[in-house]
């Protein structure tokens, strides 16, 4: 048996995509058959049927409404398939046997343009990376808005981790598969496999941009060449939004790893991903779409050049102290909608009319925008203010030739103004008469019958016609009409008057419909010949709109601008947490101060009972450096801040399952990457290290980790908590240390946390009043304080053994070890008690007790 002839052209252009779920196009819906119909039937609920094909068994079906495709596109783009969009290319009634189709469009996760399914709010990137020699050459771009960069990193996968955690990349585009089989495990990407067209790599990249800034780099046109390739391989038209390619350099901006993302929850809270409880839920106060993606860019990539951070800051200052110009200038940005994103549809011929009309009132907002900007004359406000083109031209063209109230499909007519199009207002004028003649014919055959309930009707099927009831039959003049339909109730007549008017109608509508398409893809043309003007104008507005977002966030929380310093000195008066503080009534937060430099205090160790404060005080630290060098004022008093390369943490534990790592493994891990990466301008933040393994394993790497960074880093600034309070002794011992505390108040036979860091390390761990305030059981605290304070006694014993340490530094290594008869002690004071369950708590106190026996 063979294929019937639909089939046959199914199967040819299914082989041709073989990557992709095929949406065929049949008459009004998109049907899916043999394993693309199975994957769609689960994935998208859809009912599984079968049709003939000519094969003896009937071919898997589902299929869906042309109409409704987007939705169902939507999800399965975000369950990482690439789908491909086969539609009809000839029109069914001139088609000679089988109808022609193609596929138009691929559409996967880095190209998504549906607005129901890609966030205005951040970016849509799809990357490609190529190497050549040493370098990996890396290019991304967001085809929603137009925005194409490439650089170039060494050829280790660290540095490449580091650059694509900078946009976060939904597909990556790759030459090699043992790369791509790297990259799909370390960001759970959809990955796509490519050969690059040597031919297309110099000439490419050089005539397809109108404009390239950074320099001609052969690893990076590779990059380019390789992306610009998929995109037309997937969007099958050309790429007119894409004008510019900005080659960057890697060091302009700082990099920073997953861990430091997530540890400090930069965009995300680690608890649920959601962007409530991140830094840019605190900072996100802008107006338009294009300022929020702007802002969550400037996040994840502060800057590492001192003369541009402060021109950012002077721009947020201008807007700070000028309360009127701040609000005034909110209130002109709220009326710009997404300017990027609709351009892109310009160019990619996607753009509906409701689109247009939204880009002529954004556009009709900008000579607000421009009389604001010019009060001040100065900074980058006054630069920002020369290169700002309010596009009249274009708003002229849009306001001119646009219906304000214009439908979003163009098919349902009434886009275009009857002024702005002669032939356009006699059609208009012309259908709206015909109905007219309509309803004056149907009057004067009512009048000439005497048949009141007599009417003009219209279908598709036979166009207008003349309905008489069959109880007036009796009345019809004989010879005036021509029988067309005979239904239960009434006959159907027409006549060669209402056949004249008819196609008068009917040839104005579609005449009207035509041009109408005809006119909006003329307009669409004018503006996009414009799109490099409009672009430039949005990416002004997101930086607006970011200085204004800054300093609106900065009058409402008490921030205040950070001096960038060049002696490499962290000087912080009153400093909180940006995130924290929002999360509690105002004035409840405790502030607290920090000082740090890169030679005799650069190494803080901080001590203290677990929710004292340790490691909010840290990622404060932290935050408020990175806030300062992407432009932003910080929660303090006051600031002084060096312009740090990186910002390292190691925070929390958490196993790798699919890695096969555990929890100590992947803290190791972290560790060494630490070590690896940071410099003497580097900030690193350590949480807790050792704590996932036994106690003197968890105590000799803390102090090994601790010497390291001392002579190995000199200069960088660390923060060190530790439950290790042993290791308080190392301020006397190697140069640089210091050693603060969490205050703690002792009421009683209970405590308070004060939340105040002070000099000193602290002298309790006070880890059993943690687990009070957790809820464990009166009776089991009870027996822990029993078991605490035999071996607190039992400590005593060894104080002379501990001194010795003092009298030679040579052996300052070896004297913490002279504690090994009290592994009971210090199995208790590493309980991380927050962790546990009740029960897990009532069976590590039996074993602490069966020891503390054995010790007696």
């Amino acid at each position: 048996m063979a294929l019937t002839p639909m089939m046959q052209q199914y199967f040819t252009i299914k082989e041709q995509y073989k990557d992709c779920i095929l949406f065929y196009r049949l008459g009004d819906f998109y049907e899916m058959f043999f394993e693309d119909a199975e994957t769609a039937s689960k994935e998208l609920e859809l009912v599984l049927t079968g049709r003939d094909c000519g094969l003896e068994e009937r071919a898997p079906m589902c299929g869906i409404p042309y109409h409704a495709a987007a939705g169902y596109i939507g999800k399965l783009i975000q369950k990482g398939y690439k789908v491909g969009i086969c539609e009809q290319v000839e029109d069914p009634k001139e088609a000679k046997g089988i109808v022609k189709r193609d596929v138009i469009r691929i559409v996967t996760p880095g190209t998504l343009l549906d607005e129901n399914f890609v966030d205005n709010k951040r970016n849509n990137y799809v990357m490609a990376v190529t190497s050549h020699e040493e370098w990996y050459g890396v290019a991304f771009c967001d085809l929603s808005t137009g925005e194409f960069q490439g650089t170039y990193v060494p050829q280790n996968l660290s540095s490449l981790h580091n650059e694509m955690s900078k946009f976060t990349p939904k597909e990556v585009i790759v030459t090699e598969a043992s790369l791509g089989e790297e990259l799909q495990k370390k960001w759970n990407v959809l990955v796509n496999l490519r050969e690059l067209d040597d031919s297309l790599e110099k000439g490419s990249v050089q005539n397809y941009f109108k404009s390239l800034s950074g320099g001609y780099n052969r690893v990076v046109a590779s990059a380019s060449a390789l992306l610009l390739q998929y995109l037309e391989e997937t969007q099958k038209t050309a790429l007119t939004n894409i004008t510019h390619l900005e080659i960057y350099n890697t060091e302009d901006s700082m990099a920073l790893d997953i861990n430091t993302k997530r540890n400090l929850e930069l965009t995300e809270n680690i608890v649920d991903k959601g962007k409530k409880g991140s830094l840019l839920w605190v900072l996100d106060e802008t107006e338009t779409a294009m300022g929020s993606r702007n802002l969550r860019r400037w996040i994840e990539a502060p800057l590492l050049n001192k003369e541009l951070v402060v021109k950012r800051l002077d721009a947020v200052e201008a807007f700070y102290q000028n309360l009127n110009l701040l609000e005034d200038m909110r209130e002109a940005l709220k009326g710009v909608f997404d300017i990027e994103r609709i351009v892109s549809k310009i160019a990619l011929k996607s753009v509906n009319p409701k689109e247009m009309v939204t880009l002529k009132r954004s556009l009709g907002k900008l000579p607000m925008v421009e009389s604001l900007l010019k009060q001040v004359d100065y900074g980058e406000l006054s630069r920002l203010s020369r290169k700002f083109d309010v596009l009249s031209d274009v708003h002229k063209l849009l306001e001119d030739s646009i219906e304000e109230d214009a439908p979003l499909a163009l098919k349902e007519g009434g886009v275009i103004k009857s002024s702005y199009h002669k032939e356009i207002e006699e059609l208009r004028n012309l259908k709206q008469n015909g109905k007219r003649y309509i309803a004056e014919m149907e009057q004067k055959e009512r009048d000439f019958t005497g048949i009141k309930s007599l009417k003009v009707g219209y279908n598709k099927v036979f166009g207008y016609y003349i309905e008489i009831s069959k109880s007036n039959y009796s009345s019809i003049p004989e010879g005036r009409y021509i029988r067309k339909q005979t239904l239960a109730n009434a006959e159907r007549f027409i006549t060669q008057e209402l056949k004249d008017i008819e196609d008068k109608i009917l040839g104005a509508e579609e005449k009207l419909a035509d041009l109408e398409y005809t006119v909006f893809q003329d307009i669409r043309e004018k503006v996009e010949n414009e799109i490099e003007r409009l672009k430039q104008t949005a990416r002004i507005i997101a930086d607006l709109d970011c200085y204004q977002c800054l300093a609106k966030v900065a009058r409402n929380n008490g921030y205040v601008k950070p001096q960038i310093n060049e002696d490499g000195k962290i000087r912080i008066l009153e400093g909180r947490h940006p995130v924290v503080e929002q999360m509690m009534k105002k004035g409840e937060f405790v502030s607290n101060d920090l000082y740090m430099d890169g030679d005799k205090e650069r190494f803080l160790i901080i001590t203290g009972p677990n929710m004292a404060g340790k490691s909010t005080y840290m990622r404060q630290t932290a935050l408020m450096s990175l806030m300062a060098q992407i432009g932003s004022f910080v929660p303090a008093k006051e600031a002084s801040l060096p312009i740090c390369d990186r910002i390292f943490t190691r925070i929390g534990a958490s196993d790798d399952l699919a890695g096969g790592k555990s929890t100590f493994m992947v803290e190791m891990s972290e560790v060494s990457d630490i070590l690896l990466h940071a410099t003497e301008s580097s900030l690193i933040i350590l949480d807790e290290v050792g704590r996932g393994t036994s106690t003197y394993d968890g105590l000799s790497i803390a102090w090994a980790v601790i010497e390291h960074i001392l002579s190995e880093i000199q200069g960088a600034k660390t923060l060190f908590a530790t439950h290790y309070h042993e290791l308080t002794a190392l301020e006397d011992e190697l140069y640089g240390i210091r050693n603060y505390s969490v205050l703690v108040k002792e009421v009683g036979k209970n405590i308070a946390f004060l939340r105040k860091i002070v000099p000193g390390g602290a002298d309790e761990s006070y880890g059993i009043e943690v687990a009070r305030l957790a809820g464990l059981p009166k009776n089991l605290l009870a027996r822990a304080k029993e078991i605490l304070a035999k071996l607190e006694k039992k400590e005593k014993k060894t104080t002379k053994a501990t001194q010795k340490v003092k009298e030679d530094p040579g052996i300052l290594q070896m004297g913490i070890f002279d504690f090994e008869k009290d592994q009971v002690l210090e199995k208790l004071r590493s309980l991380d008690v927050l962790s546990m369950s009740p029960l897990d708590a009532q069976r590590i106190l039996y074993e602490l007790n069966q020891e503390a026996k054995d010790v007696n």
